[in-house]
């Protein structure tokens, strides 16, 4: 066995590299349609749209004035109710004629009987009303000036919207609308999801192999420590570039009447989140504050500093005699394996992720109770990602790693 074990592990070295480079490929396209998706499901293009609302409400406008109709078993009813308004109107009329004007037109209009003339041409007046409603044309100018002065009501009262990232990303994928830009992102991310899974499936059995052969295995070659340190370097590379989780919340179905017409709401977006180490490494250092920024120099110096430090010393010690004697040498490469926070960093991450999914799960059922006769459906669709596995992976191997390499050189590290 001892004399294929370099072939074995040189064989799941390459294994390692290869698949690594395809996943690593095929997430970092995924992300980039992610996060368009993303951006087109947000909520400031959906249900806080003052655009699509404008839509919504000219569709139901135009419904109700084109489904206008005056059958025979409501034309009297409505005529009476016509007839009914304009002898108000006259009576109104006539009050404020006799209290504002002077004695002799007072006078005047009572002997011509100006008013009653008026009350008799109720009825005519009332079959023009109706001839009016009736005709197509009338109902269309209707329409027209309606949708014109909603348009202008929302114009002065809510904030125009930005639409330059949105067509962007509809021109980069031919789409004419936001729905259908969707459909075609989705379509993309299953195809992506389809082409990645083996290769994912390959790269972590590998990995498992690799670890159980170098349990099982004693008196390890310096060329196979090398091999095996290569290894969990390129698992800590694609896992710390690669996201950990990602922290989304969205109201997956809204659905309610306005006006008789039933309206809904899909994949609204209200939060999304999506960060690898590396990045959120990066967005910490780049605040000014100093909590935060020593936050991140905690995460950069026990998530990235000392792995990488560890890995590199771990080449020297095993090929230089004076990296053996060195105790910063011993320390990197035997002691930073056991506090050096990689398997506190990940539970950290997965704790967080625990509680944060928590947390939005339940601000999301608060959202859910607090709507009255609207059918909201909340979702929290939280995940894990294939950096978090990935750097658990090299946490696991490279401490599995340090201590065999300790084992092998025990009598020089003592």
């Amino acid at each position: 066995m001892k004399e294929y074990r370099l072939g074995i592990i040189t064989s799941i070295l390459v294994l390692i590299v290869g698949t690594s480079l395809i996943v690593y490929t095929l997430e970092s396209k995924k992300r980039e349609l992610q996060d368009e998706l993303i951006e087109l499901s947000k909520v400031k293009y959906g249900l806080f749209s003052v655009d699509e609302w404008e839509e919504i409400l000219s569709d139901i406008i135009t419904k109700r004035i084109n489904d206008f109709d005056l059958e025979d078993t409501n034309q009297d009813k409505l005529k009476e109710k016509i007839a009914d308004f304009l002898q108000i109107a006259i009576d109104e009329l006539e009050v404020a004629y006799n209290e504002k004007e002077g004695f002799l037109k007072r006078t005047g209009a009572s002997v011509f009987g100006v008013f009653g003339h008026m009350e008799k041409k109720i009825p005519e007046i009332t079959e023009s009303i109706m001839t009016f409603m009736n005709d197509p044309e009338n109902r269309e100018r209707i329409k027209e000036y309606l949708l014109k002065k909603m348009k202008e009501y929302s114009e002065e009262t809510f904030a125009e919207i930005n639409y330059t990232v949105h067509d962007l990303i509809l021109a980069k994928h031919g789409a004419e609308n936001k729905q259908d830009a969707i459909k075609i992102l989705k379509e993309k991310i299953v195809t992506i999801d389809r082409q990645r899974q083996p290769y994912s499936t390959a790269l972590f059995s590998v990995t498992i192999l690799l670890f159980m052969l170098v349990a099982l295995s004693k008196d390890l070659k310096k060329t196979e420590f090398t091999s095996l340190t290569v290894s969990c370097g390129v698992l800590l590379l694609v896992g710390l570039l690669l996201p950990m989780i990602n922290i989304d919340a969205r109201v997956s179905e809204m659905n309610f009447q306005l006006l008789g017409e039933e309206i809904s709401f899909i994949d609204q977006v209200l939060y999304f989140k999506s960060k690898s180490i590396l990045e959120v490494v990066i967005l910490m250092l780049s605040k000014s504050k100093l909590d935060v920024l020593l936050v991140g120099f905690l995460v950069l110096l026990f998530s990235v500093l000392f792995p990488v430090s560890k890995l590199i010393t771990s080449l020297f010690y095993l090929y230089s005699e004076k990296a053996r004697n060195s105790k910063v040498a011993r320390f990197l490469v035997f002691k930073t394996a056991k506090w050096s926070m990689a398997d506190v960093m990940v539970v950290a991450i997965f704790m967080a992720f625990i509680g944060f999914s928590g947390i939005v799960s339940e601000q999301l059922k608060d959202l859910e109770s607090i709507a009255l006769n609207v059918d909201i459906f909340t979702t929290n669709a939280s995940s894990l990602q294939i950096g978090f596995f990935l750097f658990t992976s090299f946490a696991v191997l490279s401490t599995l790693v340090s201590y065999k390499l300790q084992y092998n050189f025990k009598d020089e590290s003592e």
